[in-house]
This record gives structure tokens, C-alpha cells and sequence, in this order.
């Protein structure tokens, strides 16, 4: 499993769990990132903190950052790169996804040609 963090991405990324509320069992706070049904194309991204990962996520170390990657939305987000952009007219986290056959105008949801990660024609 390949997920990607530019320096950009993870420097906003370790800022912000640094700023979050400490967790009470000293456990290591990381990012789940997963999919979800949603969005204007189908599929949506997701970011979230946590310290309690759920038993099925790959474990992912970039940089300083762990990431917590949901099993199930593993094959759509293989080979992804995450980026931060920090300009006058976009701002945010931006999803470089090589499965991704379509994507949305605001760059946070995504289709694949089968709705699956092969990223084919529908038939």
C-alpha cells in the first residue's frame, strides 16, 4: 500500500494533530484517511483524527505522521499522492488519486471507470 504525503501536507498535517486535544490514554494520535459513497462523482475523501484506529487499517508511517488507512477503502486510494495547496483562490488538501478516471471541481471526490480501483470503463 503507497500513500504519499508532500512536506507541504505533512507539516499541516503534524501542526494540526499537534493542536488537537491531547489524547487521555497516551495513545499516538495519526490521520484515517478512508472513502466514502459521496461527493459530485461518487466517491468522497475523508480525513480524520484518531488514536484508536480500527482493527483492519494499514498502518502507515510518513515522515512524523502515522496514517491510518481504512482496509476497505485501500484499493482507491493505492498510489495516492496528498498535497496542500495554500493560495489566494484554493486552499486545502488536494487528493492526486491514479485511480481516479473523473473528479469534481472542488478536487475532493472522485469516480473510477467500474467504481472499483481498476479505474476500467463501466460496462
Amino acid at each position: 500500500m503507497t500513500v504519499t504525503l508532500t512536506e507541504k501536507a505533512e507539516f499541516r498535517l503534524r501542526a494540526f494533530l499537534a493542536g488537537s486535544a491531547p489524547d487521555t490514554n497516551g495513545a499516538t494520535k495519526g490521520i484515517r484517511i478512508s472513502v466514502k459513497d459521496g461527493g459530485c462523482s461518487g466517491y468522497e475523501y475523508a480525513m480524520d483524527v484518531t488514536s484508536q484506529p480500527k482493527p483492519d487499517d494499514l498502518v502507515i508511517q510518513q515522515g512524523k505522521v502515522i496514517l491510518y488507512v481504512d482496509a476497505k477503502s485501500a484499493p482507491l486510494l493505492e498510489g495516492i499522492v496528498i498535497d496542500f495547496i495554500d493560495g489566494v483562490m484554493e486552499g486545502g488538501f488536494k487528493f492526486i488519486n491514479p485511480n481516479a478516471t473523473e473528479t469534481c471541481g472542488c478536487g475532493k471526490s472522485f469516480k473510477t471507470g467500474d467504481c472499483s480501483s481498476a479505474g476500467v470503463p463501466c460496462s
